[in-house]
């Protein structure tokens, strides 16, 4: 029996080995800006400066081809489509490179789906037509604003014009009267009712002079002659003053439908006195003037009113066309810029 323990020895046993991973350190990749602002500003500048220059061509081959002589020139309606026609290539013109520049400047964007790209270019060739419309604005703020506000302008005032044609006239009338202006604006009218009569009866021009000392001599009759009139007793109002009453007589009456009968009869004694024409006939005279007067006023609203409704379609017209315009070169800009980012990831 052994005794001590005799047994045999084992095998030595492997140390465990333990496999520790260690990820990699994660790196964040710098990421490319959706938005390229430089090639943005680059395609807006270039827009804004091919449509200032070519609006200052179109201004110019626009203002050789009208003429104020009769039948030189295009007519108004060839010079307003062919303003209409001009604007729109300018648009396409100038959205189209500006969008291109956008578009082709940016930058290459890197593992994005072709739908992202398709949609920055879009949007590249948008924002570029958006800034460039606003500094062409800028620039030209002047012209646009004369363009659009002159028919407006126009429009008011004549439209303030028809609605106070009388009363202007007879304001105007009635401050060159009170002024003792002969060239007030119903002047006209006052000189055509004391115009002589070629059928009035003309005084007999006297035989020879006359002495006042020298008594009057007997009449042929034997009747007794009336008394010399005193010096000064006949002396008529001057005429100067008589034509500023009626001025103002007048230019009362516009501010109502007809003139007051007193007022006519009245006129018609101090054209009689002035004229040497009949009371019935200087009342006639009276009557046709205020008639022809008033028949010219209304002729002149009318006028006024077709000048206004002309400039105000003109306007909404402008206004119209140049909304289009700006809708086709949003779209050129944006259309542009997609073609010229596909050239840029060639």
């Amino acid at each position: 029996m052994n005794t001590r323990g005799d047994y045999a020895h084992p095998e030595p046993v492997a140390a465990a080995t333990v496999a520790v991973v260690t990820p990699p350190p994660v790196v964040d990749l710098p990421r490319d800006s959706a938005v390229s602002w430089g090639a943005i500003l680059a395609g807006a500048i270039a827009a804004a400066a091919l449509s200032l220059i070519l609006v200052i061509l179109g201004v110019g081959l626009g203002l050789s081809s009208v003429s104020p002589w009769s039948f030189e020139g295009v007519t108004a309606e060839t010079f307003g489509w062919s303003s209409i026609a001009w604007l729109t290539f300018t648009a396409i013109a100038a959205s189209g490179l500006g969008g291109y520049l956008a578009g082709r400047l940016r930058t290459k964007w890197s593992n994005i789906h072709g739908d992202e790209t398709y949609f920055r270019d879009t949007a590249h060739g948008f924002v570029s037509w958006a800034v460039a419309t606003l500094l062409t604005a800028a620039l030209l703020t002047s012209a646009i604003g004369g363009i659009l506000g002159a028919g407006a302008k126009v429009a008011g005032a004549t439209a303030g014009a028809a609605a106070s044609t009388a009363g202007g006239i007879a304001a105007a009338g009635a401050g060159s009267a009170a002024m003792g202006n002969d060239q007030g604006d119903v002047q006209y009218w006052v000189d055509s009712l004391f115009r002589a009569s070629p059928t009035a009866a003309q005084p007999a021009p006297p035989a020879g002079p006359v002495d006042p000392a020298a008594p009057p001599a007997p009449p042929a009759n034997g009747a007794v002659p009336p008394p010399r009139p005193m010096p000064g007793a006949d002396r008529r109002p001057d005429s100067r003053e008589v034509r500023t009453e009626v001025n103002r007589i007048i230019v009362n009456s516009l501010k109502s439908d007809t003139m007051d009968p007193a007022d006519t009869q009245y006129l018609g004694q101090l054209v009689a006195a002035q004229t040497g024409m009949s009371q019935a006939e200087a009342q006639a005279r009276v009557t046709d003037v205020q008639t022809r007067l008033r028949a010219a006023l209304d002729n002149a609203k009318e006028q006024a009113k077709q000048a206004a409704d002309d400039a105000r379609k003109a306007t909404a017209y402008a206004a119209l066309w140049l909304f289009i315009t700006l809708l086709i070169g949003a779209f050129i800009a944006s259309l542009s810029a997609t073609w010229g980012g596909r050239r840029r990831d060639l």
